[in-house]
């Protein structure tokens, strides 16, 4: 995990979707337990968490709870990384960042968290978060030893990334990553940067949101299956991750016996730059058949921006080719919806068309605002 040594497992194992009773906040206490078993066994060593996972919509959500109860009884807590994080959206003093971080390791029934995050970090939320004495806070922590490594997640641009990036002697990040996204939010240009600086790299949505598996259109299910070595599409996905050397760890909420099985075995060839040229083209020809089904040329240059109602206009186009590409958007809608605030949305364009005009890809961008609407109604 860059430069802090340890040595992490390249599956980690998501805690944000345990199997549950049907209720989200409920989980299925028995079940979950024989998958953290099997996965510890078998070699995986990161666990990701965060305070929200598992919860109603309210405080705090189950999954620390829950990892606190299963610990307890067990003498393999120095053998596992646990990871959780800080939920900056309700953060609104730097007392409180201290009250959350007491109030965690109190449910997780340990003395130390291993990696401490500040999760889900935003253009609109971090100067404030730098303002509160963020920053500060984690230095006191890592002193008086609560917590031992520092990192963030975040879905935000690359401009934002990297600013957070400089900002700290971050020890990893948590970003989201899989070969559809290499071009949106941090993307392949964060995973470069923070790799430069020695960082750890971990990723969430590997299959975004199971989409990339469970859900695959005809002209990709084409080419899997002429493809001369036969994999599911989700190993595809996992392998094309591996390869990349700068990714340390892979998270996946892993929630049946089967997928944690899967994924263990297909972690066993799981090595950087192990892929062939011929499996790459496959990968290649993959991305271009998704690819192909986007709406919008959008090159995402912001010559566009700002928008006079202050819609954000990429951001908007970003989303609507994200949810062409798949068979199954709802992740995508998921996204629209809590990544962008609600004046960025396209219900706000009134197809002034000042946009059009500074365009440099001649979109017709207020009839697209309007597909962006039906879209995510």
């Amino acid at each position: 995990m860059g430069k802090t040594g340890e040595k992490i497992s390249i599956l980690g194992f998501g805690c944000m979707r345990l199997p549950t009773y049907g209720r989200y906040d409920d989980i299925d206490r028995k079940q979950a337990s024989k998958l953290l078993d099997f996965a510890l066994e078998s070699g995986v060593n990161y666990l990701d968490t965060a305070y929200s996972y598992h919860g109603d919509g309210g405080n705090g959500g189950d999954s620390e709870v829950f990892l606190g109860e299963y610990f307890k009884d067990k003498d393999c807590r120095e053998e596992v990384y646990l990871a959780t994080k800080l939920p900056v959206w309700l953060v609104k003093k730097k007392d409180d960042m201290e009250r959350f971080l007491d109030w965690q390791l109190e449910r997780l029934q340990t003395d130390y968290i291993d990696f401490y995050l500040l999760h889900s970090v935003k253009e609109r939320n971090w100067s404030y978060l730098e303002d509160m004495g963020v920053l500060n806070f984690l230095d006191d922590a890592l002193a008086n030893g609560r917590i031992k490594y520092t990192g963030f997640s975040t879905h935000d641009e690359i401009e934002l990334f990297k600013d957070v990036t400089d900002s700290y002697n971050w020890d990893m990040c948590l970003i989201q990553y899989n070969y559809l996204d290499e071009e949106i939010q941090a993307g392949h240009e964060g995973l470069k940067y923070a790799f430069e600086r020695n960082m750890g790299i971990a990723v969430m949505e590997p299959l975004k949101g199971g989409v990339l598996a469970n859900h695959t259109p005809p002209e990709v299910k084409k080419i899997w299956d002429n493809a001369p070595i036969k994999r599911t599409p989700g190993e595809w996905a996992f392998r094309y991750l591996w390869n990349y050397p700068e990714i340390t760890t892979v998270l996946s909420g892993m929630n049946s016996m089967q997928h944690l099985v899967e994924n263990i075995f297909t972690a066993t060839d799981g090595k950087s730059n192990s892929l062939t040229s011929t499996e790459l083209k496959i990968m290649e020809d993959v991305k271009e058949a998704y690819q192909g089904k986007i709406e919008v040329d959008c090159s995402a240059c912001h010559y566009c921006m700002p928008c006079p109602n202050g819609v954000n206009i990429p951001g908007c186009f970003s989303y609507l080719n994200q949810a062409a590409m798949l068979d199954d958007p709802t992740e995508v809608h998921i996204q629209y919806k809590f990544m962008l605030k609600d004046e960025e949305k396209a219900d706000m364009c009134t197809g002034c068309g000042v946009c059009e005009e500074l365009c440099t890809q001649k979109i017709r961008v207020s009839e697209k605002m309007k597909r962006v609407k039906e879209e995510f109604k």
